[in-house]
């Protein structure tokens, strides 16, 4: 071996290395992680100033929940160009200085808009979109079908566990609505609920995993859906359009008597905060924080499961974990450009526990 192949091959071994270690460490911190930021919907050919205010929050973590840029397209360099174009951002790379970011899709950084099962290029986006993220080599996100993902951080007693689940790669076509609206109803969007026996949002595979994963010890579980899981009002793309597989996960959550459950969500350029009492002795809540830099116009969409008002400006969310009470308190908020916030909704520990 020449002296140039040796040093290729040490230098290709101390970045598989570096990958590796860099996917084991992410999971065992010595402190709990109290600061996390999320956010969806950036268009990544426009300015994204936001970013300032979100660094000032000062996250251990950010969690990018989908459209994470408009890709929209079935060209690979096409993608890559996108990707690009984000990881160009002045702010996305100060944010990148400050914190890990950790990342999963929606439809247009999937590659379809409103997009399923049905979008034949997934298997090569997926690795597209590891590769901007830079997915450690030896993740098991690289090998299987689907972004889903799990991590759990902090000491025992102190464990927060993100999963990111994955509502593209596996999910069955979306039923057009045979009922017409007009502007200013609450139920605009152009799709029908589907309960057929034959729906599938998350497939079989990643719902066996999501088990095991919620039978994992976690004093707070933030279940990342790119799309809104309880708000159910309007015609857009939901869980609420598929309500068999919302009650599925639901009953999951009680059969695994998973406590300290929040989910956050986006997609829908505005945001709100959510509660539903689904009968686990506890309190459901979905905090959807959407857009990054693309604000919505929509003030009329029905939900009967808001909390809150409806925000449709640039907004990013923030879960913010009390350590040292000794029952912590949980504040799950959606801030403005300016990092202020706007809605918030609070709640101890010992609050989220099931009961039943």
């Amino acid at each position: 071996m020449s002296l140039g192949q040796f040093r290729r091959c040490a230098t290709t071994f101390a970045l598989i290395m570096a990958a590796c270690c860099s996917s084991a460490l992410a999971q065992v911190t010595p402190e709990p992680l109290s600061r996390i930021a999320f956010g969806s919907c950036a268009k990544q050919d426009q300015p994204q100033p936001i970013w300032d205010s979100v660094i000032a929050t000062k996250p251990e973590i950010f969690l990018f929940i989908g459209d994470n840029i408009y890709g929209d397209s079935e060209d690979m360099n096409v993608l890559k160009q996108k990707w690009a174009q984000l990881g160009a951002q002045p702010g996305y790379q100060r944010l990148k200085q400050q914190c890990p970011v950790y990342a999963v899709w929606d439809d247009h950084d999937y590659g379809l808009n409103d997009g399923g099962r049905e979008y034949r290029m997934k298997r090569e986006s997926q690795q597209v979109f590891l590769d901007f993220f830079e997915e450690a080599v030896d993740s098991p996100r690289r090998t299987r079908e689907g972004l889903y993902g799990s991590r759990t951080y902090g000491p025992p007693g102190k464990q927060v566990q993100i999963i990111l689940l994955d509502t593209r790669y596996f999910r069955s076509p979306l039923t057009k609505r045979t009922t017409e609206y007009e502007l200013g109803e609450g139920d605009r969007g152009p799709y029908a609920t589907n309960s057929g026996p034959d729906v599938v949002m998350l497939g079989e595979t990643q719902w066996k995993w999501l088990e095991e994963e919620l039978k994992k010890p976690a004093q707070l579980r933030i279940i990342a859906s790119s799309i809104q899981f309880l708000s159910d009002g309007h015609r857009w793309e939901g869980w609420g359009l598929f309500p068999a597989e919302r009650q599925r996960l639901l009953d999951l959550i009680k059969q695994t008597r998973a406590n300290g459950v929040l989910f956050i969500s986006g997609d829908r350029h505005s945001a709100e905060i959510s509660g539903q009492d689904s009968g686990l002795g506890y309190q459901i809540i979905d905090v959807t924080s959407s857009s990054l830099n693309s604000p919505g116009k929509w003030h009329t969409e029905t939900n009967l499961h808001r909390l809150s008002t409806k925000y449709v400006h640039e907004n990013f969310g923030t879960i913010l974990i009390d350590w040292t009470e000794s029952d912590p308190t949980v504040r799950a908020q959606v801030r403005d450009i300016n990092g202020e916030v706007v809605m918030q909704h609070r709640v101890r520990l010992s609050e989220l526990q099931i009961r039943n």
